[in-house]
C-alpha cells in the first residue's frame, strides 16, 4: 500500500506546499475505547470532539439496545436441543430393552413406555412398572452396551 497521495494541485504558494503535503502524508488512527477508558483519558474533559460523540452514539445504538429497551445481548439458546426428546422417542418406537443406573447404583431393566419434563415411566417385565424421576438417574444404557448383557 501507498501512504502517500499521488495528485498534490500543481499551482500552490511555496509556503502552503511543505504544510499540505506533510498534513496529507499523516494517517488518521482513532483508538476505540471503553467507556472507562474514555472517562480516563479525556483527563476531565466533559465534551467528546462531535466525531467521537457521534461514533459513540452509533456504537450504542447497536450494542447497548437494553437502554432502548431491546434486548441488550443475543437471545440464549432453547432451553432443549430436543436430542433428549429425539433419544427417547426412538427408544419408546423400538422398545428398546433399557438399563437405568439410579443416584444410589441401583440398576433398574425395562422398556421406556413414557416421558415428560421430570420422569420417564419404565415398564418391566415380571415387576411393577416404575415412574422415576429424571434428577434419580444417574445414567442410562441399552441393554446389551457397554459389555453388560
Amino acid at each position: 500500500m501507498k501512504d502517500t497521495i499521488d495528485s498534490v494541485p500543481a499551482e500552490q504558494p511555496a509556503g502552503q506546499i511543505n504544510d499540505q503535503e506533510s498534513f496529507a502524508n499523516r494517517k488518521l488512527i482513532r483508538p476505540t475505547f471503553n467507556r472507562a477508558d474514555q472517562a480516563h483519558n479525556n483527563h476531565g474533559h466533559n465534551h467528546a470532539p462531535a466525531e467521537r460523540r457521534d461514533r459513540d452514539r452509533d456504537r450504542d445504538r447497536d450494542h447497548d439496545r437494553d437502554r432502548s429497551g431491546a434486548p441488550a445481548k443475543k437471545t440464549a439458546p432453547s432451553e432443549q436441543t430436543n436430542a433428549e426428546n429425539f433419544y427417547y422417542q426412538k427408544q419408546m418406537q423400538t422398545k428398546t430393552p433399557m438399563v437405568v443406573v439410579l443416584r444410589d447404583g441401583e440398576e433398574v431393566r425395562g422398556t421406556i413406555e413414557w416421558y415428560d419434563k421430570h420422569c420417564i415411566k419404565l415398564n418391566r417385565t415380571g415387576a411393577a412398572n416404575l415412574m422415576i424421576y429424571k434428577p434419580a438417574i444417574k445414567y442410562m444404557f441399552k441393554e446389551g452396551e457397554n459389555g453388560r448383557k
